[in-house]
């Protein structure tokens, strides 16, 4: 495996999950009545899971 397809790993196990924090967030922000917050918090969330998720993929496979 190369460098390249553990990167591409990465960027996808990130783009994912800001994807899910981004929905989870909107939807605990509104039903809590503070969405910036939230919104913040899910995505930030959401990225360093992704991230972790693509970091394991990646030495998974090689």
């Amino acid at each position: 495996m190369n460098k390249t397809d553990k990167n591409n790993k990465l960027a996808l196990g990130v783009a994912i999950g800001m994807a899910v924090g981004a929905v989870i967030g909107i939807f605990i922000g509104i039903a809590g009545g503070d969405l910036a917050v939230w919104l913040a918090i899910g995505i930030g969330c959401g990225m360093a899971l992704g991230a972790a998720l693509g970091v394991v993929q990646s030495k998974k496979t090689s």
